[in-house]
């Protein structure tokens, strides 16, 4: 699979041209990317060429990253309808389709271009907090944009954090200047017998952001799931950004990664018991909680912390809505 991001309208003849021009790059031979990843299989990434064109319209300019199983490339302006007020803070999808690989085929997605995340701003700034004003903004477009998704289209998204909101390009200079710097200066390349793995670069600074939208939607579901899953969620990316840090974190001291039950753990530890009436609802209970309710994984549960020994930043009362574990005391995006 490789997403591919949008280029405007004005690029189009120009990139026309790349293939055609007789430009030089430098070579590399270690392994470089993708190559890195523990469990890279080469098979898994469509072999992108540099100027190659899909579906007689979208002409690769530049590789811009890459991931577990997929590459990120720059392409030109899709069109978007919009309805409920909420749909344009969700990136959307602008196309999408298969391309034959040499082993297998591959699926293409077409976004347009957005910025940094949310939590990549954060991290900007030295307190990790964002301006309240910000904040407030960023906000009131999360929660319209989750209605929408709520009663518009039944889906959950259930992955709500700040690496999952992004900020949009309203400044065209970035794609110009993007493009131009691989027209003087070709990335390096590793040329291999079937495929060619490029070097990422990524967009210059913007000199205007645009809105924010909600990404990635690998995790998202349909009902039966509540969507109070998201207002969940949503109350705890609230916490991280205002207190400057992560409330539950997940990191299992066995496995050394995020673990299920090592968040549960963090949160009985700072919220203390779940409610009984809660783990009778839950598919997975067993797995984790015995008959009486106790906690029986195999894993270090450390002493009851209180909630408003952690906070630095709420007050006493506000703090009480976070203690709110009952799925049908929470707010509706509406609501909210």
């Amino acid at each position: 699979m490789i997403g591919v991001l949008q280029l405007f309208n004005h690029l189009t003849c120009l990139i026309s041209s790349l293939p055609l021009l007789r430009r030089r790059w430098t070579p590399l031979n270690q392994e470089i990317k993708e190559e890195t990843i523990p469990d890279y299989y080469a098979t898994r990434y469509y072999p992108t060429q540099i100027g190659e064109t899909f579906k007689n319209r979208y002409q690769v300019v530049r590789k811009l990253g890459f991931g577990a199983s997929s590459t990120v490339w720059l392409k030109r302006m899709g069109e978007v309808s919009q309805k409920h007020s909420g749909h344009k803070y969700v990136r959307p999808l602008l196309d999408s389709f298969d391309m034959d690989g040499p082993e297998d085929k591959h699926r293409c997605l077409m976004y347009p271009p957005f910025w940094e995340s949310l939590l990549a701003i954060l991290f900007r700034n030295l307190i990790l907090r964002l301006h309240i004003p910000v904040f407030v903004v960023v906000l009131h477009r999360l929660f319209l944009v989750l209605d929408y998704l709520h009663t518009g289209c039944k889906i959950i998204h259930t992955n709500i954090k700040t690496d999952n909101i992004m900020f949009g390009i309203a400044d065209d200079s970035v794609f110009s200047d993007f493009e131009e710097n691989e027209l003087q200066n070709t990335c390096p390349r590793k040329e291999l017998d079937r495929r060619t793995i490029y070097i990422s670069r990524k967009l210059g600074m913007s000199k205007k952001l645009g809105a924010p939208a909600l990404c990635d939607f690998g995790s998202a579901v349909l009902v039966p799931w509540t969507y109070s899953v998201d207002i969940w969620n949503v109350r705890y990316m609230i916490w991280n950004i205002f207190e400057g840090g992560f409330l539950f974190k997940g990191q299992d001291p066995e496995f050394q990664t995020y673990w299920s039950r090592a968040r549960l753990a963090e949160m009985i530890r700072l919220l203390g018991p779940q409610p009984p009436d809660l783990l009778a609802r839950g598919n997975l209970t067993r797995k984790f909680f015995s008959v009486e309710g106790n906690f029986y994984v195999r894993i270090p549960v450390q002493e009851y912390t209180p909630l408003e020994e952690r906070r630095t930043t709420f007050e006493g009362q506000e703090t009480e809505q976070f203690r709110r574990l009952e799925p049908r005391e929470r707010s509706s995006a509406k609501e909210s």
